[in-house]
């Protein structure tokens, strides 16, 4: 898995996103994520999912997937959606661990988890996508909506702004904030404590709770993947995501 670094420590999977300084992510990350997860499900008793001091991640590899015609674009949001759908209904607890900025599509990876906890300091979360004429996808949308208040899921969405941890905390996008430099350490704590409960009350209950978007998921996603593709491939969202590329 040339983008994930896998451990496991104790019974629990850390997994470690490793795509350059910015982890973004790519066609790749996706499908070494998903058979990461695949792993972790089979030999461990929880998942803890971080990255580097400086980006957690910085969202889709934009200056690769514009690259790409519709079909590998198409492909791509598949698969993206797709693990993000495995992260969030695995039957084990979950957190992130989220040192650097989370942007877009690592807020996103953290909106999958149960538990998200980040480092104090500068780094900044959100989702954007609106500033590129994108869409927030459908599977977020839903899993933010489960995480934060309604109020607040409209302020994220529809401004698009990047916030900074304390004011994730302030909003319920994050749990905690904890000392930099120590966010894989207690997320690693809060997951080892859960899994030390019998593993098949634990997956009975996530299960239970996960329910209502998995069915919702899997009823619309294909809609939901098409109309997205059509913004990406406007006219205007081109630009912006051109614009938005050659800053990487």
């Amino acid at each position: 898995m040339g983008t994930i670094k896998a451990d496991i420590q104790d019974g629990i999977a850390i997994l470690e996103l490793d795509n350059n300084v910015t982890n973004a992510i790519s066609p790749g990350l996706a499908v070494d994520l998903a058979e990461a997860l695949k792993e972790a499900e089979s030999s461990a008793r929880g998942v803890v999912l971080c990255g580097n001091e400086k980006f957690f991640s910085m969202g889709f590899n934009l200056p690769e997937l514009i690259q790409l015609d519709r079909e590998g674009v198409r492909e791509f949001i598949f698969s993206f959606n797709s693990v993000i759908h495995d992260l969030y209904v695995l039957p084990l607890p979950t957190a992130v661990a989220i040192e650097g900025h989370a942007i877009a599509g690592g807020t996103i990876l953290g909106l999958a988890a149960d538990f998200r906890i980040t480092a104090a300091g500068k780094k900044l979360l959100g989702l954007n996508e609106i500033k590129l004429g994108l869409p927030v996808p459908y599977l977020a949308l839903m899993m933010l909506s489960r995480v934060v208040s309604h109020p607040v899921a409209l302020e994220i969405i529809y401004h698009g702004e990047f916030v900074k941890a304390e004011k994730a905390l302030d909003m319920g996008l994050v749990d905690e904030i904890v000392a930099p430099g120590s966010a894989k350490e207690r997320a690693v704590g809060i997951i080892k404590n859960i899994a030390n409960n019998p593993a098949g009350a634990f997956a009975l209950m996530k299960a239970t709770q996960v329910a209502p978007i998995k069915a919702k998921f899997a009823e619309n996603h294909v809609a939901q993947h098409e109309r997205f593709l059509d913004c990406w491939f406007s006219k205007e969202t081109q630009v912006l995501l051109q614009q938005a590329a050659s800053k990487f």
